[in-house]
């Protein structure tokens, strides 16, 4: 399911000049950092087509027929077999004044705020770096001890698939601090 989701990616027109989801570093351990995210406006769709789906809706496809700046990162995860991909949506927006998906499959929502291990992989992504990746995240978190509080990936990629040299991706996992 991942694989799908990284193809339907292959889409996109990221560039480092896009505005980046916040986050704070507050523990670094080895290669993996202990992160805080505040809340973010998001836009997210359950159903195969996501990207297209997300794109189109920040193409102007919404009840405003606004053009909405793309983000980075893009999240993608995969729980009992039903795919999700979500977009950060632009810092100023808010429940308030963000236009409306025409498409009822994507949600508009505010995420909780949390704190996320990330380990950070380049190249091109696939579902066995994800794999590895993810695997060494968990060993590290539990030789330190830490609770996780949801153990599923959630990939973050931030790069355009035009983009050769220095990718970013990440694998993050939810943990208490």
């Amino acid at each position: 399911m991942i694989k799908y989701l990284f193809l339907l990616l292959s889409i996109a027109m990221f560039s480092q000049g896009y505005e980046t989801q916040k986050y704070e570093v507050v523990k670094q351990i080895e290669d993996i950092e202990i992160r805080f995210y505040p809340p973010s406006l998001m836009a997210k769709v359950n159903s195969r087509g996501g990207f297209s789906k997300l794109f189109q809706y920040i193409s102007g496809k919404n009840d405003k027929s606004e053009k909405i700046a793309m983000t980075t990162p893009v999240h993608m995860s995969s729980e009992n077999n039903k795919s999700t991909m979500e977009f950060v949506l632009p810092s100023k927006y808010s429940l308030e004044n963000i236009a409306i998906p025409n498409d009822k499959n994507i949600e508009v929502y505010n995420s909780k705020p949390g704190y996320y291990a990330a380990i950070t992989y380049g190249g091109y992504s696939n579902s066995e770096k994800i794999k590895k990746n993810h695997s060494s995240l968990l060993n590290k978190l539990q030789a330190e001890n830490f609770k996780i509080l949801n153990s599923q990936p959630v990939v973050l990629s931030y790069n355009s698939p035009y983009k050769v040299f220095n990718r970013r991706n990440e694998v993050l996992v939810e943990v208490e601090f």
